[in-house]
C-alpha cells in the first residue's frame, strides 16, 4: 500500500515537468489526482498514460478566485474529498528592475502568488470539514537569496513563504498542515535553452555537483503529504543539492 493510499490531490501546473512528475508519484503512491492546468493536450497525454480512473483533468486559470472555486466543488463532487493540494503552477517574465514592465510584474504575482492564495482558500472548507489536510507550495531557492532579472517572481516565492508560515498557524488546529518546497536548478524544459557553460557553471556552484531532476521535487512533495510528515507544518524544505547553506 502507497503512503498517499486512497487520498485525493489536486496538482496545479501538473501537466508538465515537476507538476508532471508529482501526479506520477502520487498515482505510485496510491493517490487519485486531479490536474489543474491550461495545458489541455499535455494533461490528456498524461492521463493516457496513468489511467482516467487515477488522473483526471481540468482546465483552470488559478489567478481567477471564482474559476478555482468552482474546480475544487468539481473535484469534491468527483472524488468526495480533497486531501491534499499542491500550488505547483508558476510562470516567469524575467526581466531587470530597470526594464520590468507593469504587466510582466502583475502576470508574475498574479499566478505565483495569488494563485497561491486562491487555490489554498478555495480547497480550505473542504480540508477543515476532514478534519486532515496537506498544502504543499511551490516556493524556490531565489526566494531565500535573490536572483537578477527576477524581482517579481523573486517577491512572489518568498510571498509564498510568507503565506506558508501564516496559514500553518491557522490551519493547524483543523488538521492540516501547509509546508513549501524550495527547489534549486532543476532539469527541466526551461534548462534546455541554457548555454552549456552556464549549466556547468550552476552544477559548480551545487555541492552535489548536478542538477536536480524532477522527481527529486516529486519525492519532497510526496514526504510532506504523507503521514510520515504529520508533525511537520510550515516549513521550507530546500531541495536544491547543498546550493544553499
Amino acid at each position: 500500500m502507497g503512503k498517499l493510499q486512497d487520498k485525493v490531490a489536486i496538482v496545479t501546473g501538473g501537466a508538465k515537468g515537476i507538476g508532471l512528475a508529482t501526479v506520477k508519484k502520487f498515482v505510485a503512491e496510491g493517490s487519485k489526482v486531479s490536474i489543474w492546468d491550461i495545458d489541455e493536450e499535455s494533461a490528456n497525454e498524461a492521463i493516457a498514460e496513468l489511467g482516467a480512473d487515477k488522473v483526471s483533468f481540468l482546465k483552470v486559470n488559478t489567478a481567477s478566485l471564482e474559476a478555482v472555486k468552482e474546480a475544487a466543488a468539481q473535484v469534491k463532487k468527483t472524488y468526495g474529498s480533497i486531501d491534499i493540494l499542491v500550488n505547483n503552477a508558476g510562470i516567469t517574465r524575467d526581466s531587470s528592475m530597470k526594464k520590468m514592465t507593469e504587466e510582466q510584474w502583475d502576470q508574475v504575482i498574479s499566478v505565483n502568488l495569488t494563485g497561491v492564495f486562491n487555490c489554498a482558500k478555495a480547497v480550505f472548507p473542504y480540508m477543515a470539514e476532514n478534519g486532515w489536510g496537506r498544502i504543499l507550495n511551490a516556493a524556490s531557492v531565489v526566494a531565500l537569496y535573490g536572483n537578477f532579472g527576477q524581482s517579481n517572481y523573486v517577491a512572489a516565492k518568498a510571498g509564498v513563504i510568507g503565506m506558508t508560515k501564516v496559514w500553518a498557524r491557522e490551519f493547524g488546529r483543523k488538521g492540516i498542515t501547509v509546508n513549501a518546497v524550495a527547489p534549486g536548478f532543476i532539469n527541466t524544459d526551461m534548462m534546455s535553452t541554457v548555454p552549456e557553460n552556464i549549466l556547468d557553471g550552476l552544477r559548480g556552484k551545487t555541492p552535489l555537483g548536478r542538477l536536480g531532476e524532477v522527481e527529486d521535487i516529486a519525492n519532497a512533495y510526496a514526504f510532506l503529504a504523507s503521514d510520515e510528515a504529520a508533525f511537520i507544518t510550515g516549513t521550507t524544505l530546500s531541495v536544491d543539492g547543498g546550493l544553499v547553506l
